[in-house]
């Protein structure tokens, strides 16, 4: 799954590059619907950081790309991590972290946000079992992620943010294997969704029951990546090219479908997340291969207009 063989002279050329952001002045052409990737990146994983800075993590070798959502341009700022690989990302606010999900390795990996720096490395799985760690995403006081199996890892933060060594496992019903989840604003639920079955799944932190959020006959089939705002989320569903916005209750059990939203540039886009009015999606193109020229983007849609 892993293949190391891709940035070289791309990696020369970025490697002292720094991110500008224009003056208010520039503001013409500026927040492009599209941001290229390297060619070859296999990306996942997106999540945006401080200011307009969003992170794209690669499959083929774990690398993170930090791109400048004002200008479009941008630099790898974590380089090829051997024997790993990037899925879901989650920035760290207060850490200036980014959190990664290392898919098939079983394990999860802490980068600093501002050097690229290895900070960290958690391994959920070590008997051998066959795992996939999805998605991540951050509370107060701790890191959450998924697993192909029925399983969340958390990964507690110590005092003033600090990183912890350990993890605890909190075990979902039989056949709940969840792909995106995120953490609700006052850090008592999680939401995650389970692609195949096309279904949301509510998890209280602090018993661990978990329940279907009943969407009255919506499916979300194909979800992937997840955004919650307040009482709305937004599913990604990838192979679909659809972004769903569901308006949830007050207590996540229960939500409708306000619209669907596509867009002419999505290629099986699988994470989300938003910087000002844009949802920024990234294309995955599963379907495609890995050619190492094969291009890549990140796709901003504007919510305030898109149908």
């Amino acid at each position: 799954m892993i293949k190391l063989a891709v940035l070289g002279a791309f990696m020369a050329l970025v490697a002292t590059s720094v991110l500008y952001t224009p003056a208010p002045s520039q503001a013409e052409g500026a927040f492009p619907e599209i941001i290229a990737l390297p060619n070859g990146w296999l990306p996942e994983g997106v999540a945006v950081g401080d200011g307009p800075v969003i992170y794209a993590g690669s499959r083929r070798h774990g690398a993170i790309y930090e791109a400048n959502l004002v200008t479009g341009t941008g630099r790898v700022l974590v380089p090829e991590q051997q024997g790993r690989v990037s899925v879901g990302l989650a920035y760290d606010t207060p850490g200036k972290r980014i959190w990664v999900a290392g898919g098939g390795g079983g394990a999860g990996y802490v980068y600093d946000a501002e050097t690229g720096a290895s900070l960290a490395s958690y391994r959920f799985v070590t008997d051998g079992a066959p795992t996939f760690v999805n998605d991540v995403d951050m509370a107060r006081d701790a890191a959450y992620f998924t697993d192909s199996r029925p399983l969340i890892y958390k990964v507690p933060l110590g005092p003033n943010g600090t990183l912890g060594t350990s993890f605890e496992t909190i075990p979902l019903p039989a056949g709940w294997s969840l792909n995106g989840i995120v953490v609700s604003q006052d850090n008592k639920t999680l939401i995650g969704v389970q692609s195949n079955l096309g279904v949301l799944v509510r998890v209280d932190i602090a018993t661990g029951a978990a329940s279907l959020i009943d969407l009255g006959g919506y499916s979300v089939t194909q979800g992937d990546g997840l955004l919650l705002e307040g009482n709305t989320i937004w599913v990604m569903r990838n192979q679909r090219g659809v972004l769903a916005e569901i308006a949830l209750n007050s207590s996540y059990t229960s939500g409708i479908l306000q619209r669907e939203i596509t867009h002419p540039r999505f290629d099986v886009p699988t994470t989300i997340d938003r910087y000002g009015s844009k949802i920024y999606a990234v294309n995955a193109r599963f379907s495609s291969g890995n050619d190492p020229n094969l291009t890549y983007a990140i796709v901003g849609v504007d919510t305030r207009t898109e149908e």
